[in-house]
Parts: structure tokens; C-alpha cells; sequence
């Protein structure tokens, strides 16, 4: 927490940032459950609820690492900025209009502005800070997004007690205008220039096709994508079945089941803030790997927990873990991957996580009725033990300066080997960049 305190005092382009995304995660939060409710009020069908639902997945399955590239090319100030007023403009349609066709366009169009702010934030991380407080920036950038789920739906239990699900999704359409008046007055660092070409004439395939080649020459950062996107289709299949794992097999509440939820939010966000001192590559990859473990461990565990009150304590752990796995994630890409190809890493890994959440919403609701639901959580537990099992395995082989070096380029590509010379860095001011 000290890194974190640091940061805020010492990088004022950093805290106007975070100031932007905390109250839009809140608002984003609240706005979740305010559009279930809305989806049940408007249109009364299991199937409207479904497709509201991945409204907000699919862009990123399809898009990812296309708004990757684009981060990677144009300023990363313009993608977020114009991501927030989509998805300002996104839910306040969402009020105004009740069909459902009109409904589930504005759903996707939110969906299209997360697909975008997602890989440029994350890539513009090292533009808003020291290199030495960048840890605490991604560590931070967790802890946020984790609190607004945690607190938002709370937030919108007590607006929708006076107003309505309208009132909530207005209210974040005003958070996500905020926050995209904040981020347009802040320098997010400049833009590198690509050698050998203009940025207007070159593709956005080559581009792509560069990151998923830098993606797969770096055994490390290969392995910890592949097994991350495996580790969130086993949290997918927990997702699907920690209600009836509540309410059915532990005989808790609907209360009971938010609270259990509310704690494995809490043990996450403790996970991400964790991450905020950093390390070697080395250290990091210990660190992402005993995330990946709890996690399995605590999701097995409340599958076979005898009541309630255990079942918290493996919550806790699993939530801990998921958060220690994902911001020691996003802390390997960083150091692994220099600061030209980030978006385009980032916006793959979104992909991949978009593609496991929505493979598992379909295969967890056939578990559950083939093999019940303490057997389902259980596998899925015991599956991501698998996967720690080969990840751990994969990542002893993978050295300390395992990161993706200029001579790994061919001389074809478009990326320039004077781009890959500052892995994870902030970008720099000087004769070799251009403002952006």
C-alpha cells in the first residue's frame, strides 16, 4: 500500500487518472446490475437477459486485438477518450430507448468502448509514471476496477430504491462523460515513431500479425497467456455455479450469496494490491504462479466446503489468488513486451479472456446438470490445478531475460528494431519520438 500511497503523491498525471477510472468503475458496477434489472423489466425473457449479457463480451472477442493495434499506432489519449464517450453516449441511449433491438445496440456499443479502453489504458500505464512506480500503477489499475464491482451494485441497490435502473445507467453515462473530460487533459507520454513507414499507409493486419509473433516467440509470456486463459474458463465455470453452490448445496440466502460474492471481491482486490512492489521477471513469475495455485486450491476447496462460513475462508483465497494472478499478468507483459507492441498484447489478452468467459457461460450451465454443482466447482478447481501443474512446468524453462529482443525481428515487419529497445518502459521524449 506504501508503493501506492507514493504514486499518488509523487505522479499527478497518475492520480487524475485514477481519479477518472475509480468513479467509472463504480459507476460501471452499479450500471451491471441496473441493466440486468432493467433487461427483466423491459423484456421478461431468460434469452433477451442472455444476449444483454454478451453484449458487452463479444466486442472484445472479435475486436481485441484489432483496438490493440490501434492503441499501438494512434495516441493511446484519443483511444481512451473516445472509448469513454461511446460509452457515455452507449447508456444514455439505454435510458432513452425501450425496443429491444435498439436496447441491445446500445449494450454492444458500451461493449465496443470497453474493448477499447482496455489494452489502451493498460498500455499507457508507463507513459503516466516512473518506471519504478509502474507496479503500483497496474497494481492500482486492479484494485479499482475490482472495488466498483464490489461496491457498485450496492450503490445501485440504494439509487434504485428512489429511481429506478434508469436513473443508475444515467448516472454512469455522467461518470463515463467525467471521465473522459479528465483523460483529455492529461499527457499520456508520446507516441513512437515506426521506422520505414507512415503510420497512415501501413496495415493494421501486419500490425496484428507483429503482436501475435512477438506473443509467440517469448516462451514465458506465451505460457502465462495460455495459462490465464485457461485459469479464467475454470473461473467461469465457478461463476456460473457459486449461486446454486450458495443457495442450494451451503443453504445460504440470496443476502448469504452476496456476501460470499462481496468477499471474494475483497480477497481479489487484496490480490491486485499486492502486486504493487514489483520485482524481477523471475519474482513476478513466482508471484503470477502461487496467484494461479490459491486459486485453484480455493475453488476446489468451497466445492467440497460443509458449510457457509468455510466456504468463505476458500473464497477469500480463491478471490486473493485471481487478483495476485492477474496483476503479476499484467505485470510479466509489461516487462516482457516494449512499450510499441503493449496495446496490441494487451488487447490479445483481453480476447482470450472475452473468448474463455463466454466458452464457459456455455459448457458450466451442462456441467451443472450432468454432474451437479459441488462436482462442477470441484472440477473446476481441479482443472486449474492442471494448469498450474504445466505452467509451473513451462515457466522453469523460461530464463530471467526472457523478452522479446530486436534480432527476433525480421527486417520485413513493421515493427522497426529501434522500437524494441525499451521493454515495458515509459515512453521518453527525444529525437526518436513524436507528440502524441
Amino acid at each position: 500500500m506504501r508503493e501506492i500511497l507514493d504514486l499518488i503523491k509523487q505522479e499527478p498525471r497518475a492520480r487524475l487518472f485514477f481519479i477518472a477510472l475509480g468513479q467509472s468503475a463504480l459507476g460501471t458496477g452499479a450500471a451491471f446490475i441496473a441493466l440486468l434489472v432493467l433487461a427483466l423489466e423491459r423484456f421478461d425473457s431468460p434469452w433477451a437477459l442472455g444476449l444483454i449479457l454478451l453484449a458487452d463480451v463479444i466486442p472484445g472477442m472479435v475486436l481485441g486485438p484489432l483496438f490493440g493495434a490501434v492503441a499501438d499506432r494512434w495516441s493511446r489519449r484519443a483511444c481512451v477518450v473516445s472509448a469513454d464517450v461511446g460509452r457515455a453516449a452507449a447508456f444514455a441511449g439505454l435510458v432513452l430507448v425501450d425496443g429491444f433491438g435498439l436496447t441491445l445496440a446500445f449494450a454492444l456499443l458500451a461493449g465496443v468502448g470497453t474493448a477499447l479502453f482496455q489494452p489502451a489504458s493498460l498500455a499507457a500505464l508507463p507513459g503516466l509514471a516512473d518506471r519504478k512506480r509502474l507496479p503500483a500503477a497496474t497494481s492500482l489499475y486492479g484494485a479499482l476496477t475490482d472495488i466498483g464491482f464490489v461496491a457498485g451494485p450496492a450503490i445501485a441497490a440504494g439509487v434504485m430504491l428512489i429511481g429506478g435502473p434508469e436513473l443508475v445507467l444515467g448516472g454512469n453515462a455522467v461518470t463515463f462523460a467525467m471521465s473522459a473530460a479528465i483523460l483529455l487533459t492529461i499527457r499520456f507520454g508520446e507516441v513512437p515513431r515506426r521506422e520505414g513507414r507512415s503510420d497512415e499507409a501501413a496495415s493494421l493486419i501486419r500490425d496484428i500479425r507483429d503482436g501475435f509473433r512477438a506473443a509467440a516467440r517469448i516462451r514465458g509470456l506465451r505460457v502465462v497467456l495460455l495459462a490465464s486463459t485457461a485459469a479464467l474458463f475454470c473461473g467461469g465455470l465457478f461463476n456460473v455455479a457459486e449461486l446454486l453452490l450458495a443457495t442450494e448445496e451451503l443453504g445460504a440466502s440470496n443476502s448469504g450469496f452476496s456476501i460470499l460474492v462481496a468477499i471474494y471481491g475483497l480477497g481479489f482486490i487484496g490480490g491486485s494490491v499486492a502486486g504493487a512492489r514489483g520485482g524481477s521477471v523471475t519474482l513476478l513469475r513466482r508471484r503470477y504462479l502461487a496467484g494461479l495455485l490459491l486459486a485453484a486450491v480455493g475453488t476446489g476447496a468451497s466445492g467440497l466446503a460443509p458449510s457457509a462460513l468455510l466456504a468463505a475462508v476458500c473464497f477469500v483465497g480463491a478471490g486473493y489468488g485471481a487478483g495476485l494472478l492477474l496483476v503479476h499478468e499484467r505485470l510479466l507483459i509489461q516487462a516482457l513486451i516494449p512499450d510499441v507492441l503493449s496495446g496490441r498484447i494487451f488487447g490479445m489478452r483481453d480476447a482470450l479472456t472475452a473468448w474463455a468467459w463466454a466458452i464457459a457461460f456455455v459448457v458450466g450451465p451442462l456441467l451443472l446438470t450432468a454432474i451437479g454443482t459441488r462436482t462442477t466447482v470441484v472440477v473446476a478447481g481441479a482443472s486449474a490445478f492442471i494448469v498450474w501443474l504445466i505452467a509451473a512446468w513451462q515457466l522453469r524453462r523460461s530464463g530471467e531475460t526472457d523478452a522479446l529482443q530486436p534480432e527476433q525481428v525480421s527486417a520485413s515487419s513493421s515493427v522497426g528494431r529501434g522500437e524494441l529497445a525499451r521493454p515495458g518502459g515509459a515512453r521518453e521524449d527525444g529525437p526518436d519520438f513524436v507528440s502524441g
